[in-house]
């Protein structure tokens, strides 16, 4: 749902704040519904820029509220861990913009405030813009940003787990800590180094949930040696079974029970109270990209550091691949090409994003879309979905926690009821 941000300022379903989402109450509300229906997790994805990529100006992301204002994650996760008893709570929190030391006391002692329901959505972050912000010219290359990436969660995990299990003992008439299970990590990397022991205690997980969205070649060999979560994107459900397969391979090539990584794929459900009336939403959304086809353009521009206002709209995409290069979202910019290589940048531009194959359609209503998710799942071998929103909402929330969620459960696509208290166990259950 794009960070802790304004949310669905135009629609009229926006309730009596129109700057909703700058406030923590709507993330409370939602929060709440996620772990009445059950869910695994919930994500708060992160950016710190003002894009500026359509027109080499910030103009239009302003004026749109489109990936701006937003504010820290990290502050409102650690609310919404007081609010909820069982949900897990995933921060976004960027290698580039952190030193490791830092993230990881941070990370462990949101798992503290939250009894064992923290995680770590690990991200190398990928605009010059944010880079620019902390002090740097550029963000280093995309290939080296893994790098770095594999070094700093290396570390990350050290300081967790600087503290063994068993290291807190807390007897009033004894000792609170065993100094012999508490060590300095001394590493000593090409891209970080640190002393360590973390002085935040051993955490209640001893590693939070790692998720990580992987989707170039380079991605992918690093979330299957560290996620516990992967997020990924496809647009047919065959690339979705060639991504679970290729990363669980590659996870058991590093020494892992591939059934301890969960493949999320991402999906916006078009859900409608008839089919007809889900088809009518999908339309809507469809006329709506139309009138407004610079969005989806600037949309791409913000994710790929591209500017795409100084292309030819009329010129298929196919004649503009050599020109379409970034150190940014590789993945995205691949997955954008391949898709639309036949088709023009305004015809791509006046599309809405359900509608232009980025992925997997499910439409109808909430019986439909919980079979097609059932008869996905079965060709792809599992593990599950994350829903995403691009107009959110309290009824968009409704419609999916009150709405989808009872037809899965009643299919026992999905528990009813959490088994455990932490985050892992329950995300590794089901």
């Amino acid at each position: 749902m794009n960070g802790y941000r304004v949310h669905g300022w135009r629609d009229q379903w926006i309730g009596t704040h129109k700057s909703e989402g700058m406030l923590p109450d709507f993330y409370v509300d939602m929060a709440r519904s996620l772990e009445r229906a059950c869910f695994d997790y919930f994500i708060l994805e992160d950016s710190s820029f003002v894009p500026d990529a359509w027109q080499g100006k910030h103009d239009f992301y302003l004026e749109n509220a489109y990936a701006v204002p937003k504010f820290d994650p990290a502050v409102l996760a650690s609310i919404l861990t007081q609010n909820t008893a069982r949900l897990g709570i995933v921060t976004t929190l960027a290698i580039t913009e952190y030193p490791p030391y830092l993230l990881a006391r941070l990370v462990s002692t949101m798992d503290h405030v939250s009894r064992g329901r923290a995680g770590w959505n690990m991200v190398t972050a990928s605009s010059d813009r944010a880079a620019q912000n902390y002090g740097h010219d550029a963000q280093p290359d995309h290939d080296v940003r893994y790098d770095m990436a594999e070094e700093f969660a290396e570390l990350v995990v050290k300081l967790w787990e600087s503290w063994e299990p068993g290291s807190m003992v807390v007897d009033q008439d004894g000792i609170f800590a065993d100094p012999a299970k508490v060590h300095p990590v001394d590493f000593q990397g090409k891209f970080y180094k640190s002393r360590g022991p973390i002085n935040s205690a051993r955490s209640p997980q001893g590693r939070s949930v790692i998720v990580q969205a992987g989707g170039s070649p380079k991605g992918r060999a690093f979330a299957s040696k560290y996620a516990d979560s992967i997020i990924a994107s496809a647009s047919t459900v065959e690339q979705m079974k060639e991504y679970r397969d290729d990363v669980r391979a590659r996870a058991e090539a590093h020494g892992r029970d591939p059934d301890s990584v969960k493949v999320l794929f991402l999906v916006s459900p078009v859900i409608g109270e008839t089919h007809q009336a889900a088809v009518d939403r999908r339309q809507q959304a469809k006329e709506e990209a139309a009138a407004n086809p610079v969005t989806r353009l600037a949309g791409m521009g913000y994710a790929t550091d591209i500017d795409f206002s100084v292309f030819d709209l009329d010129t298929p995409i196919k004649d503009l691949a050599s020109e379409l290069v970034t150190n940014g979202h590789q993945s995205s910019l691949q997955q954008f090409v391949a898709q639309n290589r036949e088709r023009t940048l305004r015809e791509v531009a006046m599309q809405s994003s359900t509608s232009a194959g980025q992925r997997v359609e499910l439409l109808g209503t909430p019986s439909e879309v919980a079979d097609q998710m059932g008869d996905v799942m079965a060709t792809v071998g599992g593990d599950g979905f994350l829903l995403t929103q691009d107009v959110l909402t309290r009824r968009s929330i409704s419609e999916v926690c009150d709405g989808l969620v009872p037809e899965l459960q009643k299919r026992g696509l999905t528990r009813t009821s959490y088994s455990y208290e932490m985050f892992r166990d329950n995300l590794l259950e089901f």
